[in-house]
């Protein structure tokens, strides 16, 4: 598939992107470089490999969800510049 101008013009009214001339010339180019890049690699013989999601084995990194103790409250608020009540207090942002 061909990317042409249009079709990156077109992208970029939907997108609502304001694309100058010089970007829609980018962009076609870009994009063309990377599905010729992908034309390569369809053309590769995968027969006999098979599927993978990563390109490395890893293993579970999360750990068991265990309660512990938190930390206490006053610790919490040791460097607040302002606390009342147990509870940070900031600024007002909402009018």
């Amino acid at each position: 598939m061909k990317i042409t101008k249009e079709v990156i013009a077109h992208v970029g009214e939907l997108a609502r992107l304001h694309l100058d001339d010089a970007a829609v010339e980018l962009y076609t180019r870009q994009l063309g470089n990377i599905l010729t890049y992908m034309d390569t690699l369809n053309r590769l013989d995968t027969k006999g490999v098979s599927p993978t999601s990563h390109a490395i084995f890893i293993n579970n990194a999360f750990r068991d969800d265990e309660v512990q103790p938190s930390m206490p409250v006053e610790r919490a608020l040791t460097n607040a510049p302002e606390s009342e009540d147990g509870a940070f207090v900031v600024p007002k942002i909402i009018k």
